[in-house]
């Protein structure tokens, strides 16, 4: 630890300062007059009240600091209601412009954009690209640059011409989609930058070295902007959505007749209280449109995690967002748990009759009943959001013999999370904090095991100085669960912290308990600026911290330090466009300072001068241990392990381009092979047309995968075996834009996975020094199979001592979702959307060899949905 402390340090002395030029100024004016036509074309009159600016854009890359090879001009006027934006885009090869079409915030093609820092915080803005193509992209930028979230989808107008000096755009921005203050006069800050696509060149007016440390900050301003108040956003979208389904029919079920159909309301509403506070609502949101999960089988003991595609939830999720750490992926707040599958589970054998066949009534979806989002800044610097949601009791209707009775699945629930920070000194130091809470009313005994209460709370520092060059971040959290013995007892044995390990000398499982609390926290400091930039970090989760009842953490009791480095060269040199280089360092110990792992990565990145890319790393890992692998067992082992990854990836300019990224890993004393490799392959046959196809192959060997912990003579014995596992995915995707705002889009997912065991062990001794002492391996005759179950007679007595379920797996599914999407007016759409689930076996076992296949012989089950929304600005 303390040679990674000097190794920083001395770095830090070594760096190439980014030279930021000083601030550019632009004045606009209000509008005498007719206000311009958004047509695309620069010919109102009232266009001459101001000048053009720009002419003297500075290219970003590849050639950082120098003039743009083609250059960009721009006007900007208002009135009462509106801004309004003028572009010039020169090119003197018009016929050669790149005109690719995509869904909006596509980014394709050639494009210009404009950010606007209206609030005039130094550290946030809102951004409006045009494409030469006519399809916008518009962004809400955060933490200075660091963070652009494009879910944020506003209402404004956009036409573009091209003509023989290059092309034009003409935009119209209402201000009721911005956000500032109330004053007689405004300064706002401002930027406007564009994409040369066929040279892949990026240019901006207030050149901003890419080796700067922030962005927002280093913009440019624009004053001039008089009498303008702030306008109250009123816009208010119901919808109603048809739904129809077809699948396989199971005789007798009469929850399976191979049909339904149904139709749905609700409501999305957005209300401006003030200029500073925005009220998001959504009653009975509906998610059909949304991009099915990808599919996985997962043989960890940890929960997957997915991300979030709801609408809602992803539009300005960054207000509430609060990471545990910046490297291991736990959040506080992960709204994929509001509306998650109902959680409890259906007795079927409540009749005591198990000669009766009862049927469940499918539920994969807990109803949000609604939810409220309220965010806003003031001119003092501090922006806040707040989110309130409300989901509702859910039961399971179970039939026996054409009578049905009801079993609560999932309790009455509130959500609440409140998010803060505070800007101090423009932006150099931030202090924020979080607060969650997660309430249940549970009256149903068979829900008991779930919590009645949890919360979470957090506070977040950071300080920049030197310029913004050196940075120090740090945050600390607490949580606390309430709930019934059962409840709080499943806490500590759960997956995410096993406190019943025998090895486990740090924390102990407590029966009686009906709380418990726990704390985690994280402190960074680095360097981001220039051709050298680094963090050194520190983060820890206490045993007792627990998040998942509205936040996700996948495992607590660590203590994990690291180190990263990056040489960064940003301009050509050589053959190369860029480089990147970076070294990483971690160690990571639980609670009782067991050492759990230990590694060290190089990897290095080019984009070279023909716009090919291509990068690769090594990792070498000293050690590693694990708390949870044995699932409740003691700490397992692991020797030192490989891995070497590399991608190249040809012109993405071209119609047609590809990317290849190889990955293998070898274990120490062989306990572990992994052979992988995942392809992309993008189509572009013309401009409205993208076809990509990405296959992935995995070919594994595990010799200490975990298979099952039976007892025998009253003690544990934990099994583990050899697994063979094979993994083959294909993601193919096509989208046909007809039009900038009439588009359809399909993805579709064949999977398949298949896991067979051999080769059976008894952990004996699992953090032994020498790895053959870990275990013992079961003889071949001492192991019977027998339906499926395996039968293990460990004294050779001729008696089974115990018994486990066969673990070889072998699963296939395709996925697909098919949508028309057109906004025939902006902000209001039209979906029409089919989507397709099949399941079946992966391979069939052929003497010789085993046929893999994706042919899965299981009947589809098909969605047809129809969804309408209309948005009404009031």
């Amino acid at each position: 630890m303390k040679h990674t402390i000097f190794i920083f340090l001395m770095a830090c002395h070594f760096f190439t300062q980014a030279q930021v030029d000083s601030t550019k100024s632009y004045t606009t004016a209000h509008i005498i007059g007719a206000a311009p036509e958004i047509d695309g074309y620069i010919d109102d009159p009232v266009w001459d009240e101001v000048d053009w600016a720009g002419g003297d854009f500075r290219q970003v890359n590849p050639d950082k600091g120098k003039p743009a090879s083609v250059q960009t001009k721009f006007k900007i006027l208002y009135d009462a209601k509106n801004l309004y934006v003028a572009f010039r885009c020169y090119d003197p090869e018009p016929d050669k412009i790149v005109k690719r079409m995509s869904r909006r915030d596509g980014f394709d093609g050639d494009w210009v954009e404009i950010n606007i820092d209206s609030y005039f915080d130094k550290r946030t803005a809102f951004s409006f690209t045009s494409s030469v193509s006519g399809v916008k992209g518009d962004e809400y930028i955060s933490n200075n640059g660091d963070n652009w979230d494009d879910s944020w989808d506003p209402i404004w107008y956009l036409k573009t011409s091209i003509d023989d000096e290059g092309w034009v755009a003409e935009i119209r921005i209402p201000l009721s989609q911005l956000r500032f203050a109330e004053k007689p006069e405004l300064t706002w800050g401002i930027q406007v930058q564009r994409l040369f696509f066929r040279n892949q060149e990026r240019s901006q007016w207030q050149y901003i070295p890419p080796d700067a440390a922030g962005y927002v900050h280093l913009m440019g301003e624009m004053t001039g902007i008089k009498g303008v108040k702030p306008q109250k956003q009123l816009e208010i979208q119901p919808y109603v959505v048809t739904k129809m389904e077809r699948f396989e029919k199971e005789d007798g079920n009469p929850y399976a007749t191979g049909r339904s159909a149904g139709a749905d309301v609700g409501l999305d509403a957005k209300i401006g209280i003030t200029s500073d506070i925005t009220l998001d609502l959504t009653v009975n949101p509906d998610f059909g449109q949304v991009e099915a999960d990808p599919s996985q089988v997962n043989l960890s003991a940890f929960e997957l995690f997915f991300q979030e595609r709801r609408p809602f939830f992803t539009e300005g999720n960054n207000t509430l967002n609060f990471p545990v750490s910046q490297n291991n992926g736990n959040i506080l707040f992960y709204s994929r748990r509001i509306g998650r599958q109902p959680q409890g589970g259906v007795d079927t054998d409540a009749s005591g009759d198990d000669t009766v066949n009862e049927f469940v009534k499918p539920n994969n979806r807990t109803t949000i009943l609604g939810a409220a989002k309220l965010t806003g800044k003031n001119k003092k610097g501090f922006s806040w959001g707040i989110l309130e949601s409300a989901t509702s009791k859910e039961y399971a209707e179970i039939d026996s013999l054409g009578s049905t009775r009801k079993e609560a699945i999932e309790p009455f629930t509130n959500y609440f999370v409140a998010r803060g920070q505070q800007d101090i000194k423009k932006g150099n130091t931030i202090l924020g904090g979080i607060v969650t809470g997660v309430n249940r009313n549970i009256s149903d005994q068979q829900l008991d095991w779930l919590h009645k209460a949890a919360y979470s709370a957090g506070v977040d520092f950071l300080h920049n100085w030197s310029e913004r060059k050196y940075y120090v971040s740090s945050k600390i959290m607490m949580s606390h669960v309430e709930g019934s013995v059962e409840a709080i007892s499943n806490t500590q044995l759960s997956s995410e912290r096993y406190f019943q390990r025998p090895d486990n000398d740090h924390t102990e499982h407590d029966p009686t308990r009906t709380s418990m609390s726990g704390t985690g926290g994280e402190v960074i400091i680095g360097k981001k600026s220039g051709n050298l930039i680094s963090d050194l970090g520190l983060v820890w989760q206490s045993p007792g911290f627990e998040l998942n009842d509205i936040g996700y953490l996948a495992q607590t009791d660590n203590i994990s330090q690291w180190f990263w480095m990056q040489y960064r060269i940003l301009q050509p040199k050589g053959i190369t466009r860029w480089q990147r280089y970076n070294v990483n360092q971690w160690q990571e110990y639980d609670f009782g300072w067991r050492s759990l792992n230990e590694g060290y990565n190089l990897n290095a990145h080019a984009e070279f001068k023909n716009f090919w890319q291509s990068g690769g790393g090594v990792t070498y890992r000293v050690r590693s241990a694990s708390n949870a692998d044995l699932r409740g067992g003691p700490a397992i082992t692991y020797p030192g392990m490989f891995n070497f990854w590399a991608y190249t990836g040809t012109d993405p300019r071209k119609k047609f381009h590809v990317n290849i990224n190889p990955e293998f890993e070898i274990g120490k004393e062989n306990y572990r092979r992994y052979a992988g490799v995942y392809l992309d392959f993008t189509l572009r046959p013309t401009n409205a047309l993208n076809i990509s196809v990405s296959p992935t192959f995995e070919a594994s060997k595990n010799q200490l995968q975990y298979v099952s912990s039976p007892t025998a003579e009253g003690e544990n014995r934990y099994i583990v075996g050899t697994i063979d596992q094979t993994t083959a995915r294909v993601v193919f995707r096509a989208t046909y834009m007809i039009t900038p705002n009439l588009s359809v889009q399909y993805y579709g997912q064949p999977f398949g996975t298949s896991g067979k065991y051999s080769e059976f062990k008894s952990i004996t001794d699992a953090s032994a020094a020498e790895y053959a002492q870990r275990y013992i391996s079961l003889p071949v005759s001492s192991v019977s199979l027998s339906n499926d179950r395996y039968f293990v007679d460990e004294n050779n007595d001729g008696a089974s001592d115990y018994s486990f379920g066969k673990p070889d797996f072998n699963f296939g599914q395709f996925r697909s979702n098919m949508v028309v999407r057109w906004e025939y007016i902006p902000g209001s759409t039209l979906f029409v959307v089919w989507t397709r689930e099949r399941n079946g076996a992966f391979y069939d076992s052929v003497p010789g060899h085993d046929k893999y296949s994706f042919d899965f012989e299981e009947k589809g089950h098909n969605i047809f949905l129809f969804k309408f929304t209309y948005r009404f600005v009031l």
